[in-house]
């Protein structure tokens, strides 16, 4: 039986991990080397670095960081932050990573996600989605869930699948940093939606989030979470034995 990944995330804005509530009012955490070592000390199964305000500021990635981080770990890494061409897959992968998250590059061109699965295999490509409700519509939102897009988030992710990605991040803004729970409804959606790994994000609180995430919904295939594994009110050794606990197959 596959199991569950637990992953961390580290929003990086200025060379450091920042959280904020539904996209905003964002509060430095730590440093993004510190703690990526920390995760991968402590029983993460992946690790995603994004550098939250790359796209908005129409800038490249902190090349300089990534590499930082990339030294410190020896589990899967995957990165995002104004991936816009091929040239930016190249140069996050010579950086250390091992997929590259493409979301508001994707948006505005999504012959991207094709091209990339092309040369580096769709195993590489994670398509990550921040969708919010609009009008009881799931509907993509870009740079960094600033920019209302208008796409229904379901042909959107279908169609990233049909270009070759290999993975799905969905986001959902609505409970992003709330720590009321995973957004399980719009999560379904997309799974029934989509028949490739989809990762959960946004909304984790505690350790139950995570054995009704997996419990409810069995096709996802891994929980991403930032400020209860960054403020140490969810630990991932105590997770992981509380989903083996709960029958949840995870690797300890």
């Amino acid at each position: 039986m596959i199991t569950k990944r637990i992953i961390p995330c580290l929003d990086v804005r200025d060379g450091r991990v920042v959280k904020g509530v539904n996209f905003e009012g964002l509060n430095d955490v730590s440093s993004p080397v510190e703690l990526g070592k920390f995760y991968n000390d402590n029983g993460a199964d992946e690790l995603v670095f994004y550098d939250i305000t790359a796209s908005s500021e129409g800038r490249s990635l902190f090349a300089d960081i990534l590499r930082k981080v990339a030294e410190q770990i020896f589990i899967p890494l995957t990165v995002g932050g104004a991936i816009n061409t091929l040239e930016d897959f190249d140069r996050v992968l010579k950086c250390g990573a091992d997929k590259v998250s493409v979301n508001s590059g994707a948006i505005r061109n999504p012959d991207l996600i094709y091209e990339a699965a092309k040369k580096y295999g769709s195993q590489c490509v994670v398509l990550s989605a921040d969708v919010k409700r609009v009008d009881g519509r799931f509907t993509v939102f870009a740079k960094g869930g600033r920019i209302n897009t208008g796409l229904d988030a379901l042909e959107w992710i279908k169609r990233g699948v049909e270009r070759g990605a290999g993975e799905i991040v969905l986001n959902s803004i609505d409970t992003d940093g709330v720590k009321n729970g995973f957004d399980i409804s719009m999560l379904e959606a997309v799974c029934e939606a989509v028949n490739i790994p989809v990762i959960a994000s946004g909304g984790a609180g505690c350790i139950d989030d995570f054995t009704v995430l997996f419990s409810n919904l069995p096709k996802v295939d891994a929980g991403l979470a930032a400020s209860v594994f960054h403020f140490g009110e969810v630990k991932i050794p105590e997770l992981k034995v509380r989903l083996r606990e709960k029958g949840i197959p995870v690797r300890l």
